[in-house]
């Protein structure tokens, strides 16, 4: 082989090495990981064995409820083989719990639900079990839950009271179907509108 036809393969081994060798991080939710998109194609792409991870990764995770996202933090080494780190789920995803709501606030000015900051502390010393945020103290992973709560549209209140909480649920739902409404009508508008230019 020619110096230019080894240095060219050279360089195609480094590129494929560099694509296989590298970290994924996504959220797969628990005893729910399958060979579709969009998790099959980002392995396919890193040369994982599918339907190996997702074994796994389902097995790993079958004693938490299905469907939970759970945040993974994928290593990929050179000979596609992995170490998989499955953290626990979402802040966001703790914090809907905690407020019984689904959905977060879809406009910036309103609430979507409310904690109590027993809720914020009890979420903050789950979450420090992650690797990642052993470092933190309570009041950094505090202060991090409380901003994280606002984003969502979730107010932290000093403390909640059940009957008026349930109060505020059921107007809640109400204002949910009318956005749903309003989204489906903004929709429907848009493909008419769609439609017509394209006649």
């Amino acid at each position: 082989m020619s110096k230019a036809g080894a240095k060219v393969k050279a360089v195609k081994k480094a590129v494929i090495e560099k694509i296989h060798h590298g970290r994924l991080n996504t959220n797969i939710p628990a005893c729910s990981a399958a060979a579709g998109p969009p998790l099959g194609p980002m392995l396919g792409q890193r040369g994982i064995n599918i339907a190996a991870f997702c074994k796994d990764f389902n097995e790993r995770t079958k004693d938490i409820k299905e469907g939970i996202p759970l945040p993974c933090r994928i290593k990929v080494f050179p000979d596609r083989s992995y170490e998989l780190t499955i953290n626990l789920p979402p802040v966001t995803y703790f914090l809907k719990q905690a407020a019984g709501i689904q959905k977060a606030a879809m406009y910036g000015n309103e609430t979507a639900g409310k904690v109590s900051l027993k809720h914020i502390f009890e979420i903050a010393k789950i979450k420090r079990q992650d690797p990642l945020l052993q470092v933190r103290t309570m009041e950094e992973m505090c202060n991090m839950i409380i901003g994280i709560a606002k984003s969502c549209g979730i107010e932290v209140v000093k403390n909640l009271d059940g009957k008026e909480y349930e109060e505020f649920l059921n107007e809640r739902k109400i204002v949910i179907e009318q956005q749903r409404k309003e989204l489906q009508e903004k929709r429907e508008a848009k493909m008419l509108r769609t439609g017509q230019a394209g006649q």
